[in-house]
């Protein structure tokens, strides 16, 4: 989209407000001194949760403005010939939020199990197609995409209310502006309520959760705060047993991807205007005439005949030249790569300088050029992510429980993050041959930890299932056969 329409595109006041920059040290922890939350406190709490509420949705706002393309550069004022003034949006944040969407849950995220019983493996796959049906794997991506932006994301999680739905629980992901998770400030920093806030009719509508009751608060934001009696609040009990809204943080910080280097974003887009307004400027010089005299009428035939004819001045040499001024753009290309290399250095990207090595093989071709801090970066958000998805998952077990009967617990399973289950495929096909060819190596280990299958549960079971017809459908003497042909190689069935 071109920088006109872009502005066309978007509120005027909204661009505006993209030069009044926030102070961007991560999103605020709202936190509150209750021990619990009920009907007679939860009206002060919802004022307080406001009060740091909008200033966390205030720099959301403004970091996905960015993100989306609303730059400051947008509105840039140029004092010197300021006909000449382009507003070139290089729009890196988007490609680091884009890469760590897709390298990190480019492939769906799947649920395996810690134990060998058959029950923990049917439920496990049961829960894999529950969260298929629930479309997880787009929502991992809105989630994610969420965290990178802003710093943290909030998901959702309710009994299903669809008869003919598939799963026994309904997935959602909450757009961080209209979302918040409040913690207690004792010990272990428990949450203590999340929910919904809308803006309704100038007012404010708060769907808050706690354990087991749901507030519902209408009014305008200064009553809320104030604790007026006009503010309408209606409690309802649910059954959940926690609070069904969960919140993701990126980091401790609650940080961004490209928060930490916007300086150098902005100044890669002013380098890259400036950039093109010399080259205009270039083209576009000034004519100087020295010791001689044009009027307008010979500036018009200037440019309609491409040639002049001029007469000296006081028998002084006349000379027609243009003003101008050339951009080193050697000097200035290197100005943009050092910014662009340190951008992506800072954040954790891959450059693109290329490069051969008569000794790359596997995976020297992956860690090099800065595949290895992304790979690092990307083990460390599985670690946060999968904190919070615990938190989620405990909710989501005991409905299946409740609802489907499927019995499984946290202890039962794990989470893998498929990256490149496709790359070095025959290495990781040697493993599994090399795990299978082990007798004190349970197969269902090899199928895990080899990395060949993004969802090694049903691969096992479906491999076990094979493996057992083609054991039926063997005359006794090939069953020996097979038999003895592993004990000689210390192979497992």
């Amino acid at each position: 989209m071109g920088e006109k329409a872009l502005v066309q595109a978007a509120d005027s006041s909204l661009i505006a407000s993209m030069k009044d920059r926030p102070k961007l040290f991560g999103r605020h922890v709202i936190k509150l001194s209750y021990k619990e939350i009920n009907r007679g406190n939860v009206l002060e709490a919802a004022g307080k949760v406001l009060a740091i509420y909008d200033q966390n949705v205030k720099e959301s706002r403004w970091l996905w403005n960015y993100y989306i393309g609303i730059q400051p550069i947008l509105e840039r004022v140029k004092g010197i010939r300021p006909e000449i003034n382009n507003k070139m949006v290089m729009n890196v944040a988007n490609e680091i939020v884009s890469f760590n969407v897709g390298y990190r849950v480019g492939e769906p995220i799947q649920y395996v199990g810690r134990s060998k019983e058959d029950k923990v493996t049917d439920g496990i796959v049961k829960l894999n197609d529950w969260m298929f049906a629930e479309e997880k794997a787009s929502k991992d991506q809105e989630v994610v995409e969420c965290q990178n932006v802003c710093g943290t994301a909030y998901r959702m999680v309710l009994p299903s209310q669809d008869e003919d739905a598939e799963s026994p629980f309904e997935l959602f992901s909450l757009n961080p502006e209209e979302a918040f998770v409040a913690y207690s400030t004792g010990l272990g920093k428990k949450p203590l309520m999340g929910g919904t806030i809308f803006e309704v009719d100038g007012g404010y509508e708060m769907t808050i959760y706690t354990v087991d009751k749901v507030f519902v608060i209408r009014g305008k934001r200064e009553q809320i705060v104030a604790g007026a009696k006009e503010v309408k609040v209606t409690e309802t009990p649910h059954a959940l047993g926690m609070i069904p809204v969960f919140e993701y943080p990126a980091n401790r910080a609650r940080l961004g991807a490209f928060e930490i280097v916007i300086d150098l974003l902005d100044a890669l887009n002013t380098l890259e205007s400036n950039r093109l307004d010399g080259v205009e400027q270039q083209i576009q010089s000034f004519l100087k005439f020295v010791n001689c005299q044009i009027d307008s009428d010979g500036m018009a035939k200037l440019r309609e005949l491409g040639a002049i004819m001029i007469k000296s001045v006081n028998q002084l040499n006349a000379d027609v030249d243009t003003v101008k001024n050339d951009l080193d753009q050697s000097q200035t290309q290197t100005l943009k790569n050092d910014i662009y290399q340190s951008i992506l250095t800072i954040c954790g990207i891959p450059n693109r300088n290329g490069g051969s090595s008569t000794s790359d093989t596997g995976s020297a071709v992956i860690f090099r050029d800065g595949w290895e801090s992304a790979e690092s970066r990307a083990k460390d958000f599985e670690h946060v992510f999968k904190r919070s998805e615990r938190k989620m998952l405990r909710l989501v077990l005991k409905l299946c429980r409740e609802l489907e009967g499927v019995d499984l617990k946290m202890s039962d399973l794990d989470m893998t993050f498929t990256r490149r289950n496709y790359e070095n495929i025959q290495s990781k096909s040697q493993v599994l041959v090399a795990m299978l060819g082990q007798a004190r190596v349970h197969p269902k280990l090899a199928f895990e930890h080899c990395g060949m299958f993004s969802d090694p549960e049903s691969a096992y079971k479906m491999s076990e299932q094979y493996y057992q017809e083609q054991m039926k459908a063997w005359t006794p003497e090939q069953v020996n056969e097979h038999e003895n042909d592993e004990a000689d190689t210390g192979g497992a069935v």
